[in-house]
């Protein structure tokens, strides 16, 4: 289920509005948004077929009202063209994803009328054999958590909208049972506090020590977190997406 929280200073996170998100067979996804809505920031989720879920989470430079039209037409080649290169079930997920990455950033520069700095993390969740093939375009690292500790999964080419011959690599990593996978936006490793910021350390310390197992719980414990830090005074968007593999015994007890 997907949950857009608001919180009290001092309050636990607690739903406030629910939609859909897309169903995913032993596994969990969530994107939360919290602020004035002032920038760039775009999670978006889309099914291509039985066993492969995409999902991203842009941070379009700007403010929302100079980058609005930028913003939709990632969402919408995302929703259209990442369907197209996913459905079939034959395919290879890494070329796949690179052609996606090389559409997403042609529709950036076109909407734009030019160059237009789009940091972007992009994954293809395939739940037949728990695995995520992903882009990291220039955006904060994808942080993995298993029963090892937590694995950086850090830039794997620039940022979307700058060159039109950008090249991306797509690896792909193993999402075991109980492993998971946690996005935040910059907004969330440069919020400050009296001139020291958030970081992404602090990020790795709340995941690393997170008992939650709801990716919806999992992505607000962190927008909890950088609020409490920052207190009323940080404005700008602030963004978390979590994708969590379920644990056999998770399942049973639950």
């Amino acid at each position: 289920m997907k949950f857009s929280l608001q919180y009290a200073a001092a309050a636990p996170p607690a739903p406030a509005k629910r939609a859909e998100f897309p169903p995913l067979a032993g596994a969990d996804i969530a994107g939360m948004i919290q602020g004035d809505r002032v920038g760039g920031d775009l999670y978006h989720f889309v099914r291509a077929n039985q066993s492969r879920v995409l999902f991203g989470l842009l941070d379009v430079a700007g403010r929302r009202e100079e980058n609005f039209r930028i913003v939709e037409a990632a969402r919408q080649t995302i929703q259209v063209a990442g369907v197209t290169r996913f459905v079939r079930e034959e395919i290879n997920e890494a070329e796949a994803m690179m052609e996606l990455c090389l559409e997403l950033n042609l529709c950036i520069r076109r909407t734009a009328a030019g160059v237009h700095s789009c940091a972007a993390f992009l994954g293809c969740y395939n739940e037949s054999i728990g695995t995520v093939c992903y882009v990291n375009a220039g955006h904060t690292p994808g942080l993995l958590r298993d029963a090892g500790g937590i694995t950086e999964l850090p830039a794997t080419g620039l940022p979307l909208g700058l060159f039109s011959a950008s090249t991306y690599e797509a690896p792909t990593a193993a999402l075991p049972e109980g492993t998971a996978l946690l996005l935040v936006s910059r907004g969330v490793v440069e919020a400050a506090h009296r001139k020291q910021e958030f970081g992404l350390e602090r990020v790795k310390q709340h995941l690393g020590t997170s008992s939650r197992r709801a990716a919806s719980e999992m992505a607000g414990e962190i927008l909890f977190a950088v609020q409490q830090f920052t207190g009323p005074t940080n404005q700008n968007d602030i963004t978390a997406l979590a994708l969590v593999r379920n644990s056999t015994m998770a399942t049973a007890n639950a």
